[in-house]
């Protein structure tokens, strides 16, 4: 028998199973990303699901920001590091595309940890998961000041998942997590 915990929508907890899939999810739940080292990959709502077998085999999947995510090798390598640490010997990460990420994924705690370290979050909800309008931003707040008085210097940032804005108030540049 395997029990799961999966992660279902972006504010919701793990699914509450037996301890041993708990304890699994804890432990590959505190794996950072490499290139955002405030955020988990919970946070991101990358961590998608950990199912823990009878016999102790850990199975977790990944479902990477975007396809071309160079580090996504680095988060499969950590979680299985952790999960080896943590006393599991046959551990599998494997990778999920389907369904695709999206920022509705992240968790609230993820969003306001990125304003801490100066990246503005997504604010809305991606396209592709409203029915009717799709939703235009005028404005980005910037992370340091709250102002709106900000504009995009770049439509890529130091990733492809930000674009890099500038706030004119306190003339500081950040990084925004484009809604994807």
């Amino acid at each position: 028998m395997v029990t799961a915990v999966a992660r279902p929508e972006a504010s919701a907890r793990p699914l509450p199973v037996d301890e041993a899939s708990r304890r699994a999810w804890r432990v590959a739940a505190t794996v950072t990303d490499p290139e955002i080292p405030v955020l988990t990959i919970e946070d991101l709502g990358v961590l998608r699901s950990v199912e823990v077998a009878d016999d102790g085999a850990v199975r977790v999947q990944l479902t990477p920001t975007y396809s071309g995510c160079p580090a996504l090798d680095a988060m499969r390598d950590d979680v299985l590091l952790a999960l080896t640490h943590a006393g599991y010997d046959d551990v599998r990460v494997d990778l999920v595309l389907a369904p695709a990420w999206t920022t509705d994924w992240m968790s609230e705690d993820g969003k306001q940890k990125l304003r801490r370290y100066g990246i503005q979050a997504p604010t809305g909800r991606a396209a592709v998961r409203d029915a009717g309008p799709v939703r235009v931003q005028l404005a980005v707040k910037c992370p340091r000041c709250d102002s709106l008085n900000t504009r995009e210097l770049a439509r890529f940032g130091s990733t492809s998942c930000k674009a890099l804005y500038e706030c004119r108030e306190c003339l500081e540049p950040f990084d925004y997590f484009k809604v994807l």
